[in-house]
């Protein structure tokens, strides 16, 4: 019987040096714990797609990644292109640099823009990119990323000097409570971290280490 941890993790591969071979196994490794989806770069779900045709298992892809500066007409091509590609669920980067100026209006317009493009077609999750926020921006951020209509709010990109924390879940699941779903991602690397994480409220994980995460039931 499979881990039920695997069921929480989308299996990671953002690596700019990935190559086609490194994206298969991410797909078989999906399919072999029983990931619940695949997170890939726009340019390879339409792989990821071929190579899990077969299963049930989630293809995620990102827009304005990693840095989330880029134009809200830039994100919204990306995140349009990526549901005719097949992709399931897109995960966005915030402008963080508008957050930290206190351009709320702008930040939660962005994010309302992509949520009503692919409204009913892709689950949209936003990265909020902790690392680089004061609790009080977080908090801020987690309340525009709610009142825009997301589906997720998203702790961090992995390419950040820090990932999620137990710390900035629980902020974020008292801040929105239960209406909605917190993905943490980040520099999760231990089974022991991995649940301590879902306790403190997260919904979903994302790792590039899932199978070393994973055991299984016998």
């Amino acid at each position: 019987m499979k881990d039920e941890l695997a069921k929480y993790i989308e299996h990671t591969l953002l690596r700019p040096d990935a190559v086609e071979a490194d994206y298969v196994r991410l797909c078989q490794e999906a399919v072999e714990y029983g990931f619940y989806g695949v997170c890939v770069p726009p340019s390879r779900i339409g792989l990821a797609r071929e190579q899990l045709a077969d299963s049930d298992i989630r293809v995620v892809t990102v827009a304005g990644f990693p840095l989330g500066f880029q134009s809200s007409a830039a994100k919204l091509f990306e995140v349009e292109k990526a549901l005719t590609e097949g992709a399931h669920e897109i995960d966005m980067v915030i402008n963080i640099g508008l957050l930290k100026e206190g351009k709320w209006k702008a930040v939660e317009q962005e994010i309302r823009e992509i949520v009503e493009a692919v409204t009913g077609s892709l689950v949209v999750k936003v990265i909020i990119e902790t690392c680089y926020l004061s609790d009080q921006e977080k908090v801020k951020a987690a309340q525009l990323v709610q009142a825009a209509g997301a589906d997720f709010i998203k702790t961090s990109t992995g390419f950040g000097p820090q990932g999620a924390t137990v710390h900035d879940v629980e902020l974020i699941r008292r801040t929105v409570g239960d209406k909605l779903l917190i993905k943490a991602a980040g520099g999760i690397k231990t089974r022991e971290s991995a649940l301590s994480l879902l306790k403190a409220g997260a919904a979903r994980l994302g790792t590039s280490r899932g199978p070393a995460l994973i055991g299984y039931d016998n």
